[in-house]
């Protein structure tokens, strides 16, 4: 099992930049694929960015591709995502998650086993 806390969210105004950082605890942590997921209020969850155990390779999302940069630090048990360029439609509750699956279902909510609690990112313009 694997605990998973967020950080960095916050007030941004548009066109600016925010770093998330989401710490793990438990098992280890270069065991999963790991993800960021978003939700902005009366919408559905989605699928942001993710990443492979290694780190060797990535998925985005069309709409952050270009201007978000997701990373991980394993010996570090930690995952980032840098965020520029930020949009009002940036606006959500962004959670990271933790995947003993396969990379191919990097993007699918449900692929994954564990859950952080959410950090605020709100974007102003």
């Amino acid at each position: 099992q694997v605990q998973l806390v967020e950080s960095g969210g916050g007030l941004v105004q548009a066109g600016g930049s925010l770093r998330l950082s989401c710490a793990a605890s438990g098992r280890a942590f270069s065991n999963y694929v790991m993800a960021w997921f978003r939700q902005a209020p009366g919408k559905e969850r989605e699928f942001v960015a993710g990443i492979s155990r290694s780190g060797g390779s990535t998925y985005y999302s069309d709409s952050v591709k270009g201007r978000f940069t997701i990373s991980r630090d394993n010996a570090e048990k930690t995952m980032y995502l840098q965020m520029n360029s930020l949009k009002p439609e940036d606006t959500a509750v962004y959670y990271c998650a933790a995947s003993l699956g396969s990379f191919s279902g990097v993007a699918r909510r449900r692929a994954y086993d564990y859950w952080g609690q959410g950090t605020q990112v709100t974007v102003s313009s």
